[in-house]
């Protein structure tokens, strides 16, 4: 009987030991400070962009009560914009935002977690990433790179771009130096069109003096604040290259992985409130835009011939079959990619869509 109360005791003391030690550590992590650094792809004031990138980190602190603060940096201010990738990889940074496709030339599957010509839009991104597969794709895909992804923002389907002449059928695009990136622009250039790749802020002064004959830009709101409806005529709409392109939050690893569980709880929830937060102010600021833009400016406002989004729309599917052959991490995510999307496009077909064919 003595024996078994020694054990009993011995027990009980050892509960309290470990409760007691629980206890220290998670008050040490609740005492722990961390500054971290976030560099952006952005230039510095990009509305909504940048806009959203504070945003987080304001909201970052204020969960946290100042736990984790995140000091913000615009693209080229600590490390240039397309840098931000290689920054955050390697631990310069713990964070970075930007587009996934702008790595595609260090990891060809990333284009799949911003934007598919003809793909889903920002509604289907957000089903795929956060209900479906996508995410941990995503994530299977960045941890080679040493990163861990969060969706953080979304400009919805984009506008098709500025011409300086009209496009009234497939021949009137051969020849044609457009300003487009990512899979886009290799689609495209099937047609005959030149695809130039140029940073924003180069676009107005390219378009204005010739040197391109038409650019691809965000959708209304920022076209408005570059004024490229002052250096070409034609405003051509849908934009099949870009239906509904996501943002990232990108975070390296070993900085993640030193956080205590709540600091991520609050880092993945500001990044979904601000992945609604920047979509929603998208989707306000193009509609004001494009009535300016419309109103004031008398922009004429087109729509792509049928022949050209057709054409387009097959030369997607064979541009997507020629990356895939080259790439088995690609070809893993398209697969996967087209799957849900087919199941949201049938979807679409009697909700989204069909209440949109009503509409007056």
């Amino acid at each position: 009987m003595r024996r078994r109360s020694f054990l009993k005791r011995l027990g009980l003391g050892s509960l309290a030991l470990g409760g007691t030690l629980a206890t220290v550590e998670t008050a040490q992590a609740a005492d722990q400070r961390f500054n971290w650094k976030l560099v952006t792809a952005w230039q510095p004031n990009f509305p909504v962009f940048m806009d959203g990138v504070n945003r987080f980190a304001q909201d970052v602190k204020r969960m946290s009560r100042g736990q984790l603060n995140i000091l913000v940096f615009a693209g080229g201010e600590l490390v240039p914009a397309l840098q931000t990738f290689d920054a955050v990889s390697q631990g310069t940074v713990e964070m970075g935002h930007g587009a996934a496709y702008y790595w595609a030339g260090k990891e060809p599957a990333a284009q799949f977690f911003t934007a598919v010509p003809f793909g889903m839009n920002a509604q289907g991104m957000n089903a795929w990433l956060y209900a479906g597969d996508g995410l941990k794709l995503w994530r299977e895909v960045y941890a080679r790179h040493h990163l861990i992804p969060l969706p953080m923002g979304n400009t919805g389907v984009q506008m098709g771009g500025w011409f300086r002449k009209p496009i009234r059928s497939l021949a009137d695009l051969k020849g044609v130096k457009m300003r487009i990136p990512g899979l886009g622009g290799k689609v495209i250039a099937k047609t005959g069109v030149n695809p130039v790749l140029l940073p924003g802020g180069e676009i107005y002064t390219a378009l204005e003096r010739g040197t391109i004959d038409a650019a691809e830009w965000v959708g209304p709101y920022h076209d408005l604040r570059l004024g490229l409806h002052r250096a070409a005529k034609y405003y051509y709409y849908p934009g099949w290259h870009e239906p509904g392109p996501a943002l990232e939050l990108i975070i390296n690893d070993k900085a993640w992985k030193s956080l205590p569980v709540h600091l991520q709880a609050i880092v993945e929830n500001a990044a979904a409130a601000n992945n609604l937060w920047m979509l929603a102010e998208f989707e306000a600021k193009n509609v004001e835009a494009l009535q300016t833009l419309q109103q004031e400016h008398k922009i004429n406002l087109l729509e792509f011939p049928a022949d050209v989004i057709e054409t387009l729309r097959r030369l997607t599917k064979q541009t997507l079959d020629e990356e895939a052959a080259k790439d088995a991490t690609f070809r893993k995510v398209y697969a996967a990619y087209q799957q849900f999307s087919t199941r949201d496009v049938a979807w679409h077909g009697v909700s989204e869509s069909a209440y949109a064919r009503i509409m007056k």
